[in-house]
């Protein structure tokens, strides 16, 4: 599995958001966290890939990953 954190924004490059590709017997699937916290089927990685992502996209380990969902719960939490 591949991570990805989601930057927006050329000066600040804030995380926001959280990506990952799995890859499964019939070929790669991308997801992107959802402000529930769950995993839901999202195109931005090939988005990014072809250059047509208004966001960079870059990769993270998995624990970095982990460390970031848990920064989004957090900050949701406290909304």
């Amino acid at each position: 599995m591949q991570y990805y954190v989601i930057v927006a924004g050329y000066s600040s490059r804030t995380a926001s958001g959280l990506a990952r590709r799995r890859y499964e017997d019939a070929g790669p699937v991308d997801e992107t966290l959802a402000r529930d916290l769950s995993w839901q089927a999202d195109s931005a990685i090939a988005e990014w890939e072809y250059g047509d992502l208004d966001a960079d996209l870059v990769k993270i380990s998995e624990q970095e990953a982990e460390n970031l969902e848990q920064a989004f719960r957090s900050r949701l939490a406290r909304d």
